[in-house]
């Protein structure tokens, strides 16, 4: 592990505080390295006459090249923000949500107008299905997980449309899907408030197998469980947002480690060779339990929890959502960073 990675480490991990954890608040920042890419802002060309709304939502295909976007028709605003009789994300959007590009931006393919509410998550498996999260609801829509194929076909649906629950067959806020090379499901599942703080894993036909966690802070307790990803070795890393960390499980939920240098994780990506990308939209300015660490993008090693670069957000100062929630890497390594506040999407490439 570098240097600056081991002491800010060792400033931090493993403080057990009266059956919690003191996370990045007794961390020293990991901000200052190298970042070695420079910035396509603004890729990705939509048909004329549209506008990019807030995406939290990227992935790569089976290609390895080619970027899958899910997006909210133009809009960003929740139901907590808007007028409850006025339509938000894709509510009443002939648009199609779920957006397929080139490398270069070019818009390949798109599908799912009428289905999607508010796609917050976007997982493709080792079979090019693709899965989005549905996280909010709203009039007999979200709190779902679907999966397509690639070309737009439904294969699955998972929890109750528009009705929010606990149960074995339900989700409150889901954030987050991915898939295991058996096809065993797992979802994040919970954004904070009165939703739920767990995972639910299913079997790759969509039957219920088991769910863990609770809010809170221990080892093993989630809140806010925006993001979730798998490495080589089959561990799940679950981006903890209000908690500061990623927690490693393995497929039964059995806790392993957590880790804290990755700073506030919005979004987890870990590629083919267990590189780890991390992306926090939220420190400093939205996060009040957070400080000292900057917005941006982290990269690392899922092996050892290394932290190598750094691509910090341009923008300051703000009290919004800004920098990329989502990040996915293509295999030739370039990063692909989906913003929630500035409304758009952004390619990273290796200088």
């Amino acid at each position: 592990m570098p240097d600056r990675s081991r002491a800010a480490l060792a400033a931090g991990i493993g403080l057990l505080v009266a059956g919690g954890i003191a996370f990045a608040q007794s961390m020293a920042p990991i901000n200052s390295l190298p970042n070695p890419y420079r910035s396509v802002e603004n890729w990705g060309t939509l048909p004329a006459g549209r506008a990019w709304g807030s995406t939290s939502a990227v992935a790569i295909d089976i290609d390895g090249a080619s970027v899958w976007v899910a997006e909210r028709c133009g809009e960003s605003r929740p139901p907590s923000r808007v007028d409850p009789t006025q339509p938000f994300g894709c509510d009443g959007s002939k648009l199609d949500p779920v957006l397929k590009f080139d490398p270069s931006g070019k818009l390949l393919r798109s599908f799912g107008a009428g289905l999607l509410l508010f796609p917050h998550g976007i997982h493709v498996d080792r079979d090019g299905s693709v899965w989005v999260v549905d996280g909010l609801g709203r009039n007999g829509k979200g709190h779902q997980v679907w999966k397509f194929s690639a070309d737009g076909k439904v294969l699955m649906t998972l929890g109750k449309a528009g009705a929010p629950g606990s149960g074995n067959d339900e989700f409150n806020a889901p954030s987050a899907v991915v898939t295991a090379p058996n096809g065993d499901i797992f979802v994040a599942d919970g954004h904070g408030g009165n939703t739920n703080a767990r995972i639910v894993k299913f079997d790759r036909t969509g039957k219920f197998i088991k769910t863990w966690g609770q809010k809170g802070t221990g080892p093993g307790d989630l809140d806010i469980p925006h993001a979730i990803a798998m490495d080589s070795r089959g561990r799940l890393f679950v981006g903890d947002r209000q908690n500061n960390r990623i927690q490693i499980f393995d497929q039964d939920g059995t806790f392993i480690d957590q880790w804290a240098q990755f700073s506030r994780p919005s979004g987890v990506y870990i590629d083919a060779k267990d590189v780890i990308y991390v992306a926090d939209s939220e420190s400093e300015s939205v996060a009040k339990n957070h400080d000292g660490w900057k917005r941006g993008i982290r990269i690392g090693s899922a092996k050892d929890g290394s932290v190598t670069a750094f691509i910090p957000d341009p923008v300051d100062k703000t009290t919004g959502t800004s920098a990329a929630e989502g990040v996915a890497a293509d295999a030739a390594g370039n990063i692909y960073g989906a913003e929630v506040g500035p409304k758009r999407m952004m390619k990273y490439v290796r200088n």
